[in-house]
């Protein structure tokens, strides 16, 4: 039999990959000489089953992964349990997540959610551009910012409608466990009342945030003054704020 070497790489992408090719791709993560550390697989239909061997190679005590990407993967809820698993796992190095572009239903968000709750969650920065959630699938994500174990630090929800639900994501933030230090909100059709309340929040508890991205969406006067006058607070660690529409 013929020796294979496995050479060390730090990224990877993969466009078309079968579920044979999942095979060889979890065979390579779950191998101890494996280095690594970007994995981006991007615009495949990624099968459940696919999902099931990813997964399983990722919370291998071997797997060095640290960011996954999944842009248009067009994942299902048996593939959304694999990742809930993934996030769960004590052994996985996982710590950025990007589902951006994704149909994610309400069931799905439940998964991810019980994942981020799990004491042993590393990930710190999930991507969430472009995805649809309904009312109670916004609820649902953004209690998880409340949780004492979530691990979330960098968040981004550019171009989602958080019209209505900006009043969810405002409660998670203004909780004393919430660690977001990055919120991206570009896009999300926000209006004066939704900055209101993302001002009120934190106002009531300065929290952790750093930096907060409200371009494109729809503020009015009173809304960004409220913001703005926040920076000029001393008891708020916010010191980037970005709104308008040339940013």
């Amino acid at each position: 039999m013929k020796n294979i070497f496995f050479f060390p790489f730090f990224r990877l992408s993969i466009p078309d990959l079968s579920e044979r090719g999942c095979e060889a791709l979890s065979l390579v993560l779950s191998c101890h000489s494996s280095s690594l550390r970007e994995l981006d697989l991007s615009f495949n239909d990624l099968q459940a089953s696919g999902m099931k061997l990813l997964s399983a190679a990722v919370e291998s005590p071997w797997c060095t992964l640290e960011m996954l990407r999944l842009h248009f993967c067009n994942l299902s809820e048996r593939s959304d349990e694999a990742l809930s698993s993934i996030l769960s796992s004590q052994s996985s190095s996982l710590r950025e997540l990007d589902l951006s572009n994704n149909n994610l239903h309400d069931s799905a968000v439940k998964l991810l959610t019980a994942g981020f709750r799990a004491p042993h969650c590393k990930v710190n920065t999930l991507r969430l551009s472009h995805c649809k959630f309904s009312e109670r699938g916004y609820d649902a994500l953004f209690s998880v910012l409340s949780s004492h174990s979530c691990s979330l630090r960098q968040l981004d929800l550019s171009n989602c409608d958080l019209e209505v639900s900006v009043k969810f994501l405002s409660a998670g933030v203004k909780s004393l466990h919430c660690k977001m230090e990055t919120l991206s909100l570009s896009g999300c059709l926000i209006t004066e009342e939704g900055c209101t309340s993302l001002a009120s929040a934190l106002s009531s508890n300065p929290s952790q945030l750093r930096e907060l991205d409200l371009s494109y969406n729809h503020p009015g006067d009173s809304g960004m003054k409220l913001l703005s006058s926040g920076l000029k607070d001393p008891g708020w660690r916010l010191d980037t704020l970005r709104y308008g529409e040339n940013v």
